[in-house]
């Protein structure tokens, strides 16, 4: 078979590994590799090149994605689709592995329904993919995260502050979840866990008057401004608050042994799956198996983590 393989949306550390695992699986199993720069822009521009497994070596230890990334938002359009079709076929492929998120997913979708194989790979770092416990991105992005909640605390126990730090994650607060209980946050607040301001400031507070030296606010991107929220507690709440958006050093660096390890299993099983035959599904982990979902099921079903924000409730 001749297999393509590309990046799409926001770059995720362990991407490369991902990439590295198709093409080595590959080939070990008889079949020509192919890498498209640039995500669907690539694909819509006809730029495919044969990947051997001399070009992978290395990346494991890699961030972002040697591939190339973009968004092309006029691939939802049936017309766009089709040119895409067109130049797989043109070239041969008989199958594409599609390495991104939810919007990467439609795209595949869309060339599945088209007639064309296709099985995705969940990379992206806001772990808001359902049908797997964990996408690509996730752990090594989390860390990042915990190490920069640690480091604050210790500037904001030493001068009695509030430190409020904004995290990614769009429409999914799991990065601020995870790294909210791991960092020991007083508040988590999440699309699932919206803000109550008035509860927040009423139990800083209370922290503040007995003698607390610091507190910690973690937030998923896109709530509210969390300067002007920093503002409000200065006035309201006895502590002194500064926010910290930490941005797209969340999406860079080496991955983690986790994600390492996740990507290589994923990669290494999506190219089985293509060889089986299966069509317009993507790979995922439950209890540390690997599996695959229909691409149809997957798209816009949020997770849910109601144990976890129960937790959050019993330790805080």
């Amino acid at each position: 078979m001749r297999i393509a393989v590309l990046t799409s949306g926001g770059d995720a550390p362990g991407m490369n590994a991902a990439i590295r695992a198709v093409v080595r699986n590959g080939i070990e199993q008889g079949h020509e590799v192919f890498g498209i720069w640039d995500g669907y822009r690539g694909l819509l521009e006809d730029r495919f090149f044969q990947l051997t497994s001399k070009d992978v070596s290395g990346m494991l230890s890699v961030g972002g994605t040697m591939l190339g990334t973009s968004r092309v938002p006029e691939f939802k359009e049936v017309p766009v689709q089709m040119v895409a079709y067109d130049n797989l076929k043109n070239r041969g492929i008989d199958a594409l592995i599609v390495i991104g998120g939810d919007g990467s997913y439609r795209g595949a979708l869309a060339l599945h329904e088209l007639g064309f194989q296709t099985v995705g790979i969940p990379g992206t770092i806001d772990n808001d993919v359902y049908g797997t416990d964990y996408t690509i991105g996730f752990h090594t992005a989390l860390n990042t995260i915990v190490d920069a909640i640690d480091k604050l605390r210790d500037t904001s126990s030493s001068h009695r502050r509030c430190s409020i730090i904004e995290v990614m994650g769009r429409t999914s607060g799991d990065l601020a979840l995870y790294a909210g209980i791991c960092g020991g946050a007083e508040f988590i607040i999440t699309p699932e866990n919206p803000l109550n301001k008035e509860q927040l400031i009423k139990t800083l507070k209370k922290h503040h008057e007995e003698g607390r030296r610091h507190a910690i606010i973690v937030v998923t991107e896109q709530q509210f401004d969390v300067h002007k929220l920093a503002a409000e507690i200065t006035i309201r709440s006895g502590f002194s608050s500064r926010a910290t958006v930490l941005g797209y050093i969340q999406r860079g660096g080496s991955p983690v042994p986790a994600d390492r390890i996740l990507a290589s299993r994923m990669g290494a099983y999506a190219v089985e799956k293509v060889m089986e035959g299966l069509s317009g599904v993507c790979v995922g982990v439950r209890n540390d198996e690997l599996i695959t979902s229909p691409l149809s099921e997957i798209i816009n079903h949020p997770k849910e983590r109601a144990e976890l924000y129960d937790l959050v409730r019993k330790i805080k």
